[in-house]
């Protein structure tokens, strides 16, 4: 049993070294199948990575617009700054459903990089993930979500939403101490609601907001550089 398991540790380990020395062969190289589909995983990830920039980039412009439109005139409301706020939960909503595709295709990418180029180039260092065939055969017949909703919100609110609020809390401050003609929380007020209850709804959604962005916890993205030092060697 014992020399029947040690054939099948030696056939498995071949295998593997045949695929990495495959990438590297001139009559094999990068015309191979796994090159095909390690370039057809960098086009669809490139695709969704481009959906996630355009759903920034019109969340900036829209900020953008309402912080103008709000300091242009002295009676323009402060609540279109609390309306502001709520577009950018919408745009971060469309967005954290993008990135969930997204690491789709990111997850795939990066399990060719770690166990067939990076192995290829460097066999000494092992696989980091000897099923990674499996692994790899199982999500392409039947795709599934990595990331959870909440984690893919957090992760969108870390990199981007959340200096996007910031400033919007900032400037809501700003404009209601620069034109109001009442103290605070009064002039916070909007209609008949009190400003003291608008403040407080106000604190309590952005408090929200950085529970989820900070929270501390396991993280499913592939390989997404949460806590590492870039400038580590």
């Amino acid at each position: 049993m014992s020399g029947s398991s040690n054939d099948e540790d030696d056939t498995t380990d071949r295998e593997h070294r045949e695929v990495g020395r495959g990438l590297l062969d001139e009559e094999m190289g990068p015309s191979g199948a796994m090159a095909h589909l390690y370039r057809g995983e960098i086009h669809r990830m490139r695709f969704w990575r481009e959906r996630l920039d355009r759903t920034t980039n019109w969340a900036v412009i829209i900020l953008t617009a309402i912080l103008t439109w709000a300091f242009s005139s002295e009676s323009n409301p402060h609540y279109v700054l609390l309306a502001g706020t709520a577009i950018l939960c919408v745009f971060l909503t469309i967005e954290a459903r993008r990135y969930r595709g997204y690491d789709i295709w990111r997850s795939r990418m990066r399990t060719l990089q770690r166990n067939v180029f990076a192995y290829g180039l460097d066999p000494s260092q092992g696989l980091e993930d000897p099923d990674w065939r499996v692994t790899l055969s199982k999500d392409y017949r039947r795709p599934r979500l990595k990331v959870s909703r909440m984690e893919a919100i957090a992760h969108r609110l870390r990199r981007v939403y959340l200096p996007l609020f910031s400033v919007l809390l900032g400037a809501w401050v700003l404009r209601i101490l620069a034109f109001a003609n009442r103290p605070w929380p009064e002039s916070a007020a909007i209609g008949r609601i009190p400003g003291s209850v608008v403040t407080a709804i106000v604190a309590l959604g952005y408090v929200g907001l950085f529970v989820v962005a900070l929270n501390r916890k396991t993280w499913h993205a592939e390989t997404e550089l949460m806590t590492e030092d870039l400038r580590k060697k």
